[in-house]
């Protein structure tokens, strides 16, 4: 099952949905396509997007072209190509010449949460069983999530390396295959040259962007990265303009994904770092916390180990403090709505609504003055309250206002976005569902909110605390006659909306589902109670939680296996864990009881010999039969089976040791520690 923006509840009947872009893309049905090609005995030739200069452009791409361009197959390029492996690193992935580190980064963001990516990205095609050169992905395209269908044939220089994006690992190619799915529903490679993060993050995942400057951020931008990196939310983040590589590293105007966030604890004290990606792949930050920075040595030197990679692969640390220094504008993707505000307990509605700006018509532009033709805009009820019976009164509802404009070319270049918004009016009565508001309704009431900047994006987005009650919300254009179609999406607790002065109702209601928000009410609870955890108390929580995958054989975890847990998460030995660690610890314990469940065959609550290695590398760890083996001896029982809590505790060992070798090797082969690296590695975990 699906875990994005998972919607229950009917349709309500309506008009039809025009702005679900399936009108932009040729109807291709990929199952009878593929079983035609496989019935002939041929590889799929997809005519709608052919192996041509056609498909790269007719601009500025053309020139960046090597001499000799061919267009290959994947397996023309390698002799064991696979199209995804679980079990690579997931920041694999390199730009090529087209200038479209956007779209990487928000790649990048999407391969951090492996459901979302799934969603995206079928996972089961490969160039084996079935291959027919045919392949299909999915983006969510303005209210609808849309199949696009390509063939397999890549453009290659004359040495057969992709052009495009590449994998660092050669044999691997879902992702230039994503980027031709992408470039499709573009228009062509070449409109994939400029764009924002924001906008692939939205195709990507059908969520909500929140866009940050963090210079100007609020005090608790920590906090609220906290809560990001640890929540269902992809974000992505952008130098300030230039076209170059700066001194310290970082390159002027381009997009990086923020990979993670850590609090660490030097001998001065605390110190906040982010983890950030360059899509190139390479080039990094030469400033402090960069990977031949001094600054690491104020760390204890396990947390050191575990924390820096000296390798050139486009990741680094850096503080928050220089981030917010370097960075312009930080992209927040939420997939589910109470991000910010850390409202739990109650489940969200949303709400779609199409419309369109059309000139002469409906195109009235913004407010400029009393007798302007801002009154023309389309119109939209929408009645809040609180889901608290009896309290309405005293809560404000919180409401999340989203606005989409459609592309007005089949190429998302060759017409840019316009400058949009929209208004918020508070109504004092009630003036019919089917009666727009006059003119003088607007030279009478001052608006509630309104932008402080028309911006040219794809999507602007505002959360406003409502009181209960009845408003009116007005999307434009900053000119009027501007023509577009748009999307507006209202998320809250409970609401009504739909457009007024329009006959026909067409109302798109789903209730969303936030399967994290129990867990985000869990954790305030319980660091309000205990900011940091020692073994005794982590000992106390995993053994009340509710192990749902694992069924009957829930796990008992001693004192003694919460102390190995402990020291594995504490890099600077301090004893406890920080909410940071432990919700790194939560993700972990989720991903690990769905394996077991898996491969726990016979709800035995245990895990043979076979079953263990099968189950370590669902989770991406191989490891050989004769180590598998010791590992068995040393968590497992006499009889060489494994519970639950020994799988953990291997597991996380396992991962942790994984980690420690990537960062400390040179050649992937050895690595050199010192006496205190050694001892603190190996005594204290």
């Amino acid at each position: 099952m699906s875990l994005w923006l998972p919607f229950r509840g009917r349709w309500k009947l309506g008009r039809k949905n025009s702005l679900g872009g399936s009108s932009q893309l040729p109807k291709q049905d990929y199952e009878a396509l593929r079983e035609r090609c496989l019935l002939e005995g041929r590889l799929f030739e997809d005519d709608c997007f052919p192996a041509s200069l056609s498909s790269v452009g007719s601009g500025p791409l053309l020139r960046k072209l090597p001499p000799g361009l061919q267009w290959r197959r994947p397996p023309e390029l390698h002799s064991n190509p696979q199209f995804y492996s679980a079990n690579a690193k997931r920041l694999d992935l390199c730009q090529g010449v087209v200038g479209d580190c956007w779209f990487l980064a928000a790649l990048q963001a999407l391969t951090l949460h492996q459901d979302i990516l799934s969603r995206v990205v079928p996972l089961n095609q490969n160039f084996t069983e079935k291959y027919a050169g045919i392949f299909q992905f999915w983006f969510w395209h303005f209210g609808k999530w849309v199949p696009v269908v390509i063939d397999d044939r890549l453009p290659v220089n004359a040495a057969g390396q992709l052009v495009f994006v590449s994998s660092t690992n050669k044999h691997l190619f879902w992702g230039a295959l994503l980027e031709k799915a992408y470039a499709k529903l573009s228009g062509s490679y070449e409109d994939l040259q400029h764009g924002q993060v924001s906008e692939a993050l939205v195709d990507f995942t059908g969520g909500v962007t929140m866009t940050i400057n963090p210079a100007e951020a609020p005090g608790n931008l920590w906090d609220i990265l906290t809560r990001a990196t640890y929540s269902r939310t992809l974000i992505g983040c952008q130098t300030h303009l230039g076209e170059r590589v700066l001194e310290n590293g970082l390159v002027g105007g381009h997009a990086y994904t923020l990979t993670g966030i850590r609090k660490v604890t030097c001998k001065h004290g605390p110190e906040y770092l982010v983890k950030l990606r360059n899509p190139w792949g390479k080039v990094e930050w030469k400033g402090d916390w960069s990977d031949s920075s001094s600054m690491w040595e104020l760390l204890s030197p396990k947390e050191k180990i575990l924390l820096l990679r000296k390798s050139d692969d486009g990741e680094f640390w850096m503080t928050l403090r220089d981030f917010k220094a370097h960075f312009m504008l930080l992209v927040i993707c939420k997939l589910t709505p109470g991000l910010l505000n850390q409202e739990v307990g109650r489940r969200w509605a949303c709400t779609m609504q199409e419309g369109k700006w059309e000139k002469g018509s409906t195109a009235g532009g913004r407010m400029k003055s009393p007798r302007d033709t801002f009154w023309k805009n389309p119109q939209f009820l929408l009645s809040v309250w609180s889901p608290q019976e009896g309290r309405s009164f005293l809560m404000p509802c919180s409401v999340l206002v989203s606005l989409l404009q459609k592309p007005r070319h089949r190429h998302r270049n060759r017409k840019p976005h316009l400058a949009i918004g929209f208004y918020l009016f508070r109504l004092s009565k009630y003036y019919g569902d089917q009666r727009r508001l006059p003119p003088e309704f607007f030279w009478k009431n001052a608006p509630l909110s309104w932008p402080e900047a028309f911006l040219t994006e794809k999507e602007v987005s505002q959360e406003l605390q409502l009181e209960p009650g009845t408003y009116l919300i007005v999307p434009c254009s900053s000119e009027a006659g501007q023509e577009s179609e748009f999307l507006l999406r209202v998320f809250s607790r409970k609401h009504i909306f739909h457009e007024i002065g329009c006959n026909v109702s067409a109302v798109f209601s789903k209730e969303i589902v936030d399967q994290n928000e129990g867990q985000a009410e869990f954790f305030t609870k319980l660091f309000e109670k205990y900011p940091e955890i020692n073994a005794v108390q982590l000992q106390k929580i995993l053994n009340h939680m509710t192990w749902s995958s694992l069924g009957s054989a829930q796990p008992l975890f001693s004192l003694d296996a919460c102390q190995g847990i402990l020291a594995l998460l504490d890099l600077n030995a301090s004893g406890t864990v920080s909410i940071q660690e432990f919700r790194d610890l939560w993700k972990q314990l989720m991903l690990y009881q769905e394996v077991f469940h898996k491969h726990d065959s016979n709800q035995s609550g245990y895990l043979n010999r076979t079953q263990l290695r099968a189950a370590m590398r669902d989770a991406g760890i191989v490891l050989s039969d004769d180590v598998c083996l010791l590992m068995l001896l040393r968590y497992g029982s006499p009889n060489l089976q494994i519970d639950f809590v020994g799988f953990v505790h291997l597991m996380l060992r396992a991962e942790n040791m994984e980690d420690a070798f990537q960062n400390l090797t040179q050649d992937g082969k050895g690595i050199y520690l010192q006496k205190p690296e050694w001892l603190m590695m190996t005594l204290y975990s």
